[in-house]
């Protein structure tokens, strides 16, 4: 069991790993600790914020949405290398996520697959976004790579962890694709020789998603309407991390529900495979699914 640091510990230890951190207003009073604990926790987690620009990232992660209130992370990796600290505390990154692979964090072994979204992420896990498009031609700097090498050694070696302990969102959360175009095998052997020990055992590659067009309709045609209500099919949220890397969904509505803001992101993507009409309802049909899931990694059947 890990209990954080204070906050002002959790940016000298960065600052001592050779980081620059800028500290972005009250961060070390600016959590969601209200809706819940933070701790104890087992790892760090990292992201891409699909988003563009210095300044528009950390102002995002920052303050968040109106449906995903800040903040969104707890340290923002920029692309010139700087981490801006703008949270500390429980926040809102990694979401609902799979008990299984938090229990093979704790014990430092290979990760299963990802195939549940039954436990609190926010509780357990610092979270670092990075600037990137996510779309896996968005460069990733040198300088930027360094910067998630330190932060999750400097955490790790606080807390007497491995590199084991450093994970994707995609290793924690069904459908999650990010950090999209990091070499993780390699980030992690990158992470275990700043810690002075062997690389972990290599990272499998996440089993190959398969979406079922039956199920995803009857999750569409249901249409919770709050995301608080549990997810009725997991390959909801396969889609939705699909329609948000090709920037038809923002992503705070990628959450396992296919409401009101997914069927017309649904709708624009029939429209890009040349639908019209009634044929762009955004509901799911066989070819626009096969098509979505060749250009983002899943499998469709029937």
């Amino acid at each position: 069991m890990a209990t954080p640091p204070s906050a002002a510990k959790f940016a000298e230890l960065l600052r001592a790993e050779g980081l620059t951190v800028v500290e972005v207003g009250d961060w070390e009073d600016h959590n969601r600790n209200h809706v819940g604990p933070w701790g104890p926790v087992h790892g760090v987690m990292i992201h891409h914020t699909v988003t563009r620009g210095s300044a528009t990232t950390v102002d995002i992660c920052r303050h968040g949405y109106a449906e995903l209130p800040g903040p969104l992370c707890h340290g923002v990796i920029t692309k010139d290398g700087r981490v801006h600290l703008v949270g500390y505390g429980r926040a809102n990154h990694a979401g609902l996520g799979d008990d299984d692979v938090l229990q093979a964090v704790i014990a430092e072994r290979a990760l299963p697959a990802d195939d549940e979204a039954n436990t609190d992420g926010n509780r357990h896990f610092y979270g670092f976004e990075c600037e990137n498009l996510g779309d896996g031609e968005d460069p990733w700097p040198g300088v930027q790579k360094e910067a998630i090498e330190k932060v999750a050694a400097a955490i790790c070696r606080h807390h007497g962890w491995g590199a084991e302990s450093a994970i994707r969102h995609l290793d924690w959360q069904p459908g999650k694709v990010d950090p999209r175009g990091i070499d993780w095998v390699a980030m992690r052997a990158r992470i275990a020789k700043r810690l002075g020990s062997a690389p972990p055992k290599s990272t499998p590659p996440p089993a190959t998603t398969v979406v079922s067009l039956k199920r995803l309709l009857a999750a569409a045609r249901s249409n919770p309407s709050q995301p608080g209500t549990p997810v009725s099919y997991k390959g909801v949220a396969t889609v939705e991390a699909a329609l948000v890397d090709e920037g038809l969904l923002e992503r705070p509505y990628s959450d396992g529900h296919w409401g009101t803001k997914t069927t017309p992101a649904y709708a624009a993507w029939q429209r890009r495979c040349g639908y019209r009409g009634d044929d762009a309802d955004g509901i799911p049909g066989p070819d626009s699914l096969r098509r979505l899931g060749l250009k983002h990694g899943f499998k469709t059947e029937d």
